[in-house]
């Protein structure tokens, strides 16, 4: 901020020093008055929708300032891990899931000429577990069937779904459950869950391949990191996903490079400002997502 500064002239009596500092600073007051206050950006456009159970779901619709010429623009419905639940506020900024790689990407996908809507977790589950085990549910994939629907009347554009870590069991279930216009035109699964192993709650064990992947009609891709030590995603499994789908347009990528965790290999690596949410690497991996959605590789 730019101050504007009123000159005055010079005095040398002691009462005259005292003055001429309270005038100054009464000045300065009035200048900081008079400069306009930016309001807080919203994150988007809150949308509410009807989901299953008399449940509803929000989510925040964000347009881009502007679009790529000779790039078709693309809207990408982002799904979070963990439990799902952002608690989005009334400018559709979440309060939850801040470090969430895709909340994070928000405004790499926006430079990019992507709209992006960020999906909360429905009404009937908030709260840290979320979704839970919701999110491999025939229910789960129709209630995002609906937000896909409601996107693209919104838009008139292609959308893609791109889930992260568990999100990408949901992004899973509805590219292999949901057809006609509630599908996705494409999937990206980044850091996805592929292993389980059951702890105090049964759910904590359920991964993508608890999903019939063989049904997926639609482009694929899978983005993992070599350094990734969450016990959930570990890269290597990734290429399994692959071996299950057959006769689309897929690629999976394995990332590397960058700061590296100081996690040891376990849940506590499961963070999003880690390799396992490409920290660092974010602009790297959105530039990839872009070129797949359009049609190019990774």
């Amino acid at each position: 901020m730019a101050f504007r500064f009123c000159k005055t002239s010079q005095h040398t009596t002691a009462p005259a020093r005292l003055a001429r500092r309270v005038l100054f600073l009464a000045g300065m007051v009035a200048c900081l008055q008079a400069q306009p206050v930016a309001a807080a950006a919203p994150c988007g456009e809150v949308i509410t929708i009807g989901t299953h159970g008399g449940s509803t779901t929000r989510y925040a619709l964000n347009r881009p300032d502007t679009l790529h010429a000779g790039k078709a623009p693309v809207a990408l419905v982002l799904l979070p891990g963990g439990g799902g639940h952002l608690d989005l506020d009334d400018a559709g900024c979440p309060r939850a899931l801040m470090g969430n790689s895709l909340v994070r990407s928000i405004a790499l996908f926006s430079a990019e000429g992507f709209v992006t809507a960020l999906v909360d977790a429905p009404s009937d589950h908030p709260g840290e577990d979320g979704l839970a085990g919701f999110r491999v549910t025939t229910q789960h994939a129709d209630d995002l069937g609906k937000v896909i629907a409601d996107v693209r009347a919104r838009t008139g554009l292609s959308v893609w779904l791109v889930g992260t870590s568990r999100g990408a069991i949901s992004a899973a279930n509805a590219a292999a459950r949901l057809a006609g216009h509630a599908a996705p035109d494409g999937v990206v699964l980044t850091s996805p869950v592929t292993y389980g192993s059951r702890g105090n709650k049964a759910w904590v064990a359920q991964s993508v391949f608890d999903l019939p992947l063989a049904d997926i009609r639609v482009p694929l891709l899978v983005v993992g990191h070599g350094a990734d030590q969450c016990l959930r995603s570990p890269a290597r499994l990734n290429g399994d996903i692959a071996l299950r789908i057959r006769d689309v347009r897929m690629q999976v990528v394995t990332v590397t490079g960058g700061p590296g965790g100081t996690a040891a290999p376990g849940i506590d690596a499961c963070q999003g400002r880690s390799p396992h949410g490409f920290i660092g690497q974010e602009a790297e991996v959105a530039s990839g997502i872009a070129r797949f959605v359009r049609g190019g590789g990774y």
